[in-house]
């Protein structure tokens, strides 16, 4: 515990501290960030203006590429401007909105993997009956479920870290996340840290258990087909899909689901900038 007042605004301290060095890094992520940005706004547009793409699939795909610049977009902008700007300041309103949609915009990333696994799966188990079930209002109804759902989950935690009170205004990390800032917290967060590891550990284990479960059955049904083109034509519809949804939760649970995530806060705060920015590239 110690001496706190009222925060209007933390400061950034884990930026580096050599210009040569803020420079390179700034170089890094901007082309990083572009690169992502552009590549998933040309998938984007590929899927809604060719009526090829007219299929749930390739919806879901539309939506994962939307997140993935908003998720990059929550971070990168404001770190760039730290990296060369003279102040690495960051208001408190803006630590904190940074934080939620952090966090948010990650669990609807969680989610929406998941449904799409089940899409695959109604795709390769039931082929038949693919497009009945997996009808325009279904594909709607699920994936304003997975935001939804993403935002009562984050809004609890979130709303709790407003209300504590604050003994230090520097932060040490790239951007505002949830361990540095519990960290500079007066008061004791073991209570608010468990909730949190079991929220992250409950969205992203079960998520993964579900999407485990679907590939289990895609990949029993697909060795059951008797021609090697067809298990080939199959297992190339879930490659990419296999591809992310390793990169995403292999990422996130090394950082995240973890008890204790301040102990070990110098390496996590390179791998959140990496998750952040570098994964979504790789995703595309």
């Amino acid at each position: 515990m110690g001496n706190w007042s009222m925060v209007t605004e933390f400061t950034l301290t884990a930026l580096p501290a050599l210009l040569e060095l803020r420079i390179a890094l700034f170089v890094v992520l901007l082309l990083t960030y572009t690169q992502t940005a552009v590549g998933n706004i040309i998938i984007i547009s590929l899927i809604w203006t060719d009526n090829r793409f007219q299929t749930p699939m390739y919806f879901f795909l539309s939506n994962l590429s939307f997140l993935d610049i908003l998720y990059t977009t929550v971070v990168t902008p404001k770190l760039l401007a730290c990296l060369l700007g003279e102040k690495k300041n960051i208001s408190f309103a803006g630590c904190i909105t940074q934080t939620y949609f952090y966090f948010f915009l990650g669990t609807v990333e969680f989610i929406l993997l998941a449904v799409m696994s089940f899409d695959r799966y109604v795709a390769i188990c039931n082929p038949l009956r693919y497009i009945v079930i997996m009808n325009s209002k279904v594909c709607l109804q699920l994936v304003l479920g997975c935001w939804v759902g993403a935002f009562l989950s984050v809004l609890v935690p979130t709303v709790v870290v407003t209300r504590l009170p604050y003994c230090s205004k520097e932060i040490n990390h790239f951007f505002c996340d949830i361990a540095p800032l519990l960290q500079v917290a007066c008061r004791d967060t073991r209570l608010i840290e468990r909730i949190n590891f079991l929220l992250s550990a409950l969205v992203i284990l079960s998520s993964l258990a579900f999407t485990t479960w679907s590939y289990t059955y895609i990949i029993s049904t697909i060795l059951r087909i008797p021609s090697a083109q067809g298990r080939q034509k199959a297992f190339s519809t879930c490659a990419s899909h296999i591809t992310v949804v390793s990169i995403a939760y292999g990422s996130n649970i090394f950082v995240y689901v973890r008890p204790n995530q301040n102990q070990s806060l110098d390496f996590d705060k390179v791998a959140a900038v990496l998750i952040t920015v570098v994964t979504p590239l790789l995703k595309r």
